[in-house]
C-alpha cells in the first residue's frame, strides 16, 4: 500500500493524537511501556541480518536495537507522518542514518520491497503497537508473511493484568483509552493460531503479573 493510498481516518487520528504528545512521548512512556527492552535484548539479530519494526513511533526502539545489533540493517514502519518526523530526527541525531531506513505505511497492508527494496527479514517486531491497530491481526499475518527462512516475530504489547488488583486495571484502561488503546483480550490465542497455521515455533511469556505479554514466533527454516 502506497503512502497516497493509507485509511486517512485512522492515518489522520494518530497525526492528531502525537501532533504534540510525540515531543514528550519517550519521557512519559517509559514508565509503562514495560518489557519494550528484554524483547529487543532477546532479538538475538544474526550479524548483517536485517530487521523491521512495524509501528517504530519515535524511533525509540529501533534506535536501541541498531544499537544493539550494529551489524545489522533496520527497517521501520509507521502510519503516522508526526511520528515519523521525530522519529527521523531521532535516527539522525544518534548518527544512524546509514543503517536505519523508515518509511510511512499501513502496518496491516504493506509491500516492503516498494518502501524498503527488500523483501523479507530477519527479524520482525511490534512493541505497543497491535493495541492502537484497527484489524490488527492483519498486522500479524503481514509481518508472518516478511518473515525469512528461519526468521522470528517479537511482540511486546499491553496483557490483561490478570494479576494485578481490580482498580489497578481500571485506571489503566481508562488512561490508555484516551490514546486510543486498547489491550487485545485475543492476542495470545492469535499469535498461538498463526504460528500453527505456519507450522511456526509459539513462546509466550507474562510479564509483570500481566501487565504486559512477549511473545516469540519462531518461522521454519
Amino acid at each position: 500500500m502506497s503512502t497516497t493510498e493509507l485509511p486517512a481516518s485512522h492515518a489522520d487520528l494518530m497525526d492528531g493524537v502525537y501532533r504534540w504528545q510525540r515531543h514528550i512521548y519517550d519521557l512519559t512512556r517509559k514508565y509503562y511501556l514495560l518489557g519494550r527492552d528484554r524483547m529487543i535484548d532477546g532479538l538475538d539479530v544474526p550479524r548483517g541480518g536485517a530487521v523491521l519494526e512495524l509501528g517504530c513511533g519515535t524511533g525509540r526502539n529501533i534506535a536501541l536495537a541498531a544499537r544493539r545489533y550494529p551489524d545489522a540493517r533496520f527497517f521501520g514502519l509507521d502510519i503516522s507522518a508526526e511520528m515519523l518526523e521525530t522519529a527521523n530526527a531521532a535516527i539522525a541525531r544518534e548518527g544512524l542514518s546509514g543503517k536505519v531506513s523508515l518509511a510511512r505505511g499501513d502496518a496491516t497492508d504493506f509491500d516492503a520491497k516498494d518502501l524498503f527494496g527488500i523483501q523479507c527479514f530477519d527479524r520482525v517486531f511490534i512493541s505497543y503497537s497491535l493495541s492502537m491497530i484497527p484489524g490488527w491481526e492483519k498486522t500479524v499475518s503481514a509481518a508472518l508473511a516478511t518473515l525469512a527462512p528461519g526468521g522470528s516475530l517479537h511482540v511486546v504489547d499491553f496483557g490483561q493484568q490478570e494479576g494485578l488488583p481490580r482498580w489497578f486495571r481500571g485506571l489503566l484502561r481508562g488512561w490508555l483509552r484516551k490514546f486510543h488503546v486498547s489491550p487485545r483480550a485475543s492476542l495470545r490465542d492469535v499469535l498461538e493460531s498463526e504460528s500453527q497455521r505456519t507450522g511456526a515455533t509459539f513462546r509466550f511469556r507474562t510479564l509483570y503479573r500481566g501487565y504486559a505479554w512477549l511473545a516469540v514466533i519462531g518461522s521454519r527454516k
